[in-house]
């Protein structure tokens, strides 16, 4: 990602007062932040060398300077949803702040309603949106209404978001062909992509593949004016969540053959992979791609490109939420900070991920990074920029930025408004998540009993402790969801 000089306003520091050399200083107060590894700006280059002021420290002097007492962020990183989540299950760390993606956030409200109900529930504390002016004004109209309608917004403020689709290299792949989920078991194709090795993300591709004739379906009676938007995104977001006993079944029969035809399931290197050029395909979550999308270009003049397949897929979001017995005004300051469009500005241009915070600060990354002046497709991005840019920002009254390349990191980090309509949220599977893991597991060939896995999970983390304890850091990763 092109580095981008955010300008930043100043934050004067207010001169504190004489006192007494006798009188007790005012204790330092903490703010405990439970977060994704590398999913904020810390100040440091890619070699992860301090080179500035991480928004923490810009937090911190922000605060005292407007109440004149002294704070310090506690920050504390996981690595997936699970880990952090059963964190929290312990009890052992209280924390005022963490990072959850959007069914993670749907599980800990449907905990918070049950109250008392289970010893290890989590339970939520409420945001006082009225003290929150940064988010309010520069929240992008589209994340709004999305969280409005899943009933998030009064117990989780966004932070990122995103879409899945297929990352690929257009000289080794047709577009005809990609721009489908049927691409993954297309044989012509055979050992050339690969998937992510999680059971949610498979098995919604699994859903997707399977009842792909319904949502191509669904979609032509949108074009046809048979449906609005709204309606296509809701028939999209229930073929995402099927989870009754057929759908699983179908899936994992379906999942089988699919495992066939890849080169494999992976983690986190599917984006290095293709640019080396081990695959020409992977199925990814739209940061990655962009950040992919770079890396190829940069280093070997590789033009690869995203699409989100014709039948739909999955937005995903992440967002700020405060368990019970968080500092609650304290919380609230810091994610608001957060909002401010050039603070979110300065997030989104070292991580590489897309902020649900719009405004003029953002907006002028966006066309900083992709905008062209003789560009002949007007892309209009007014459904997420609507009402927060000021007048100079607009053209003919609309948020455009000008391009002439379509799959390429513009579009993967900003899809179209029609896309956004065939892409559902995947939700928490509830009671049915142990059969949906147990047909990932059928696929994955890995049906072993509980005692294995304790003891291969002790191993590979002792393994892991000895190589980060003898060969240090090795630079920045992407955060992964």
């Amino acid at each position: 990602m092109k580095k981008f000089l955010t300008a930043l306003t100043v934050f004067s520091l207010i001169a504190s007062s004489f006192c007494p050399a006798f009188a007790d200083e005012p204790e330092e107060l903490v703010l405990r932040v439970y977060n994704w590894q590398d999913y904020i700006n810390d100040g440091t280059d890619e070699d992860g060398r301090k080179v500035d002021q991480s928004v923490m420290e810009l937090w911190e002097q922000d605060y005292e300077a407007r109440t004149g007492q002294k704070v310090r962020v506690q920050y504390d990183m996981f690595e997936t949803n699970e880990t952090m989540l059963n964190t929290l299950r312990t009890g052992k760390t209280q924390y005022d702040l963490v990072c959850p993606s959007d069914y993670i956030i749907q599980k800990m409200l449907i905990e918070t309603q049950k109250g008392d109900a289970g010893e290890k529930n989590i339970s939520l504390e409420k945001y006082d949106i009225s003290k929150m002016p940064n988010y309010t004004a520069n929240v992008s109209p589209y994340i709004s209404d999305m969280f409005a309608r899943y009933g998030w917004t009064d117990y989780a403020v966004g932070y990122m978001w995103g879409s899945v689709g297929i990352m690929y290299d257009p000289e080794a792949v047709k577009l005809e062909d990609v721009n489908t989920w049927d691409f993954l078991w297309n044989t012509d194709y055979k050992k050339m992509a690969t998937c992510k090795d999680t059971s949610r993300d498979a098995y919604v591709i699994g859903l997707l593949e399977v009842y792909g004739d319904e949502l191509k379906t669904n979609r032509q009676a949108y074009k046809n004016g048979e449906i609005d938007g709204t309606e296509l995104q809701r028939r999209t977001h229930e073929i995402a969540n099927r989870t009754d006993d057929e759908s699983i079944a179908k899936v994992e029969a379906a999942l089988k053959e699919m495992k066939d035809n890849l080169y494999g399931f992976e983690v986190d290197s599917g984006k290095t992979d293709i640019v080396s050029g081990k695959i020409a395909a992977n199925v990814c979550w739209s940061g990655d791609a962009v950040y992919a999308l770079d890396l190829a270009e940069e280093e070997d003049g590789k033009y690869l490109e995203f699409v989100v397949p014709d039948e739909g897929s999955t937005v995903w979001f992440d967002g700020w939420v405060m368990p019970k017995g968080a500092n609650v005004e304290l919380a609230q300051d810091f994610v608001d900070f957060m909002c401010r469009p050039e603070i979110a500005a300065m997030n989104q241009d070292f991580i590489g991920y897309t902020s649900v915070i719009a405004g003029n600060e953002i907006f002028d990354l966006v066309r900083d990074w992709y905008d062209e002046e003789d560009g002949e497709i007007a892309y209009d991005l007014s459904y997420f920029f609507g009402g927060t840019l000021s007048e100079d920002r607009l053209t003919d009254g609309k948020a455009i930025v000008r391009t002439n390349e379509e799959r390429r990191q513009l579009m993967t980090q900003y899809p179209d408004l029609e896309t956004t309509y065939r892409c559902g949220i995947m939700e928490d599977f509830g009671d049915q998540n142990d059969k949906v893991l147990a047909a990932w597991s059928k696929v994955k060939g890995t049906s072993l009993p509980v005692w294995i896995y304790i003891i291969l999970a002790v191993v590979i983390i002792g393994a892991i402790a000895a190589v980060a304890l003898f060969a240090g850091g090795k630079g920045k990763k992407k955060k992964r969801r």
